[in-house]
């Protein structure tokens, strides 16, 4: 079964970093919408993953082949944030994350004790935020999946994750990370075999993993952004004869359009601070041996993850090789 683990829509909220936020939103995609596009486009099964929200998931709860997810900000020491999708939750499930968001101990603990499939989403961006290299070692070691492949990263920082996750004993998954209708379902995980929606979260649990679609890069980030934009002009617009605080918003866009035709330029440069980001970060990783050598994953964290690293790893192969290149 394939499914896009990581999908934003309209309940994603303000878009980050601020103050794009007073701008702009994250997403402007309805999250029926996001549906939509993603059962067309090949997915068996849909789910959101908005920013601390479970809204987008529970409007499409009703609909075929669901279940409820988020994308958590996790808050680490000095402000610093890791982004971790969790999937297949329950509401109350949600809530019990929310309270634990700004301590990580108790947040992979509680995940690992509910076994809620959990994934370190794109380690190496710098646009989730600051953050040190310790922080990407405790996420790894303690959060079952890897996100290594995000349809909106470029390969190279694909292959840093994929390489971390790897070195880590983490199994790999993939999402489009869309904002928008157009990228939905460009990357996507597959669980070999699974025929339901339990059997997928269970592969997810035990990690039978496949990551497949593409990754993306600069022309693809450049081209969501300018969707984005052009969606809070025309959301601003119509929302002006409405409420005042939408009518300052479209005073605000209107006075920025002179900036637009820079937006490559200022893609360009979020393009490359990624890069150097990640580079910084995989070497240090390097320097402590984690790139060399699995981290030690205790007997207790594998019995509440329900998987044994070297053994999921070693199925998903097999499973993969079936389902991608079946016998003649």
């Amino acid at each position: 079964m394939r499914c896009d683990l990581h999908l934003h829509s309209r309940h994603s909220g303000p878009a980050e970093p601020w103050p794009l936020g007073l701008l702009a939103q994250e997403s402007y995609s309805e999250p029926r919408a996001v549906y939509g596009a993603a059962r067309r486009r090949g997915m068996d099964l849909v789910t959101l993953t908005d920013h601390d929200s479970i809204g987008g998931a529970l409007e499409i709860a009703s609909l075929p082949g669901t279940f409820v997810s988020e994308e958590v900000s996790c808050t680490l020491p000095g402000s610093r944030r890791l982004h971790v999708g969790v999937f297949g939750i329950t509401e109350a499930q949600h809530e019990r994350i929310a309270g634990r968001r700004a301590d990580a101990e108790a947040l992979f603990a509680y995940l690992a004790e509910q076994r809620i499939p959990a994934a370190v989403n794109h380690p190496f961006s710098a646009l989730t935020g600051r953050r040190e290299t310790a922080d990407l070692r405790h996420a790894l070691s303690a959060v079952a999946l890897v996100e290594a492949r995000n349809g909106m990263m470029s390969e190279a920082l694909n292959a840093r994750a994929a390489r971390a996750g790897r070195a880590a004993g983490r199994a790999p998954v993939a999402g489009s990370d869309a904002h928008t209708l157009a990228s939905v379902a460009r990357a996507y995980t597959v669980v070999p075999h699974a025929r339901t929606r339990e059997e997928f979260l269970d592969g997810l649990r035990r990690g039978l993993t496949v990551p497949a679609g593409s990754s993306g890069g600069y022309t693809r980030l450049t081209a969501d952004l300018a969707r984005i934009a052009a969606a809070a002009y025309a959301e601003s617009a119509r929302g002006c004869l409405r409420e005042p605080a939408a009518a300052v918003r479209l005073a605000a866009l209107v006075a920025a359009l002179p900036l637009l035709p820079l937006l490559p330029l200022a893609t360009a440069a979020v393009f490359l601070h990624e890069q150097l980001f990640a580079r910084r970060h995989e070497l240090a990783l390097l320097a402590i041996g984690m790139c060399c050598a699995p981290l030690r994953v205790t007997h207790r964290s594998r019995q509440a993850l329900g998987m044994n690293p070297r053994a999921a790893a070693s199925e998903t192969l097999r499973s993969a090789q079936q389902t991608l290149h079946p016998a003649r």
